[in-house]
């Protein structure tokens, strides 16, 4: 486990995330390195952070520029072969990085490796799916949780083990989208390369799901606009704006 830990840095994109913060940093103590990228959080995340794990490197962002670019920051930062990106308010089991990292070993075209992701109760949480633009045609998911290691089409950037010559080579997230479907993206370029991604069954971080933003009419409204953009964003990037402009009026 201590050799896995070793190969890993660990990045973690907050905003106004005191309320999960600490058990987050805990459990990813062992990294070599641990990257927190703050998006302005108008609380004491940041304090918590360094009374948590001093030995923590902090970017702290004046102004919060949306996830996907807080992950780039972090992921040019890092030097390490794998660098995984853990959302504040998700925890990892002890084991969790040292079977993600086996995984990588046995599956060298594997561009990223995604952990099972269960609810505070323990309830599977469905976290892996065909690409986005397939979903649609599929209807409801029926499908019971995976017993061993499958390759997807995506997986959620909740958590998500990537490596730093993947980063190297295919950059990382569309630096256009500010919160949501950079994942799905992010995805759909790795496939489109040619590599993998694997959802590996015996690794399990605990996701609490929405835990690290304050529950706010304001904060609610961002969410709701920002998913809104970023799904047409994606939708004309893809598929061209015409595309685009009928899904926005549908």
């Amino acid at each position: 486990m201590t050799d896995a830990w070793s190969r890993v840095t660990v990045v973690v994109v907050t905003h106004f995330a005191r309320a999960v913060i600490a058990p987050c940093l805990a459990a990813a103590a062992p990294a070599a390195r641990v990257i927190v990228v703050d998006n302005a959080s108008g609380d004491d995340t940041r304090e918590i952070v360094r009374s948590t794990l001093p030995e923590a490197t902090i970017i702290a962002n004046a102004v919060g520029g949306g996830y996907g670019n807080a992950a780039n920051q972090g992921l040019a930062a890092a030097g390490t072969e794998f660098v995984l990106l853990l959302n504040p308010d998700a925890v990892l089991a002890p084991d969790a990085v040292a079977l993600l990292v086996a995984a990588a070993d046995r599956w060298p075209d594997a561009a990223v490796l995604a952990p099972t992701l269960r609810t505070p109760g323990g309830e599977w949480e469905v976290s892996h799916d065909v690409g986005l633009f397939a979903r649609a045609t599929l209807g409801p998911r029926t499908d019971e949780e995976p017993t061993g290691d499958i390759c997807a089409d995506y997986v959620s950037g909740a958590v998500m083990l990537v490596r730093r010559s993947v980063y190297e080579r295919l950059g990382g997230f569309d630096p256009a989208i500010f919160l949501y479907y950079e994942d799905d993206d992010f995805c759909m370029r790795i496939r489109r390369a040619g590599l993998a991604i694997v959802r590996v069954a015996g690794a399990v971080a605990n996701h609490l799901g929405g835990g690290s933003v304050p529950a706010t009419d304001e904060k609610r409204r961002e969410k709701f606009f920002a998913m809104a953009w970023s799904r047409l964003h994606v939708e004309a990037k893809w598929r061209g704006r015409a595309s685009a402009w009928r899904l926005g009026l549908s």
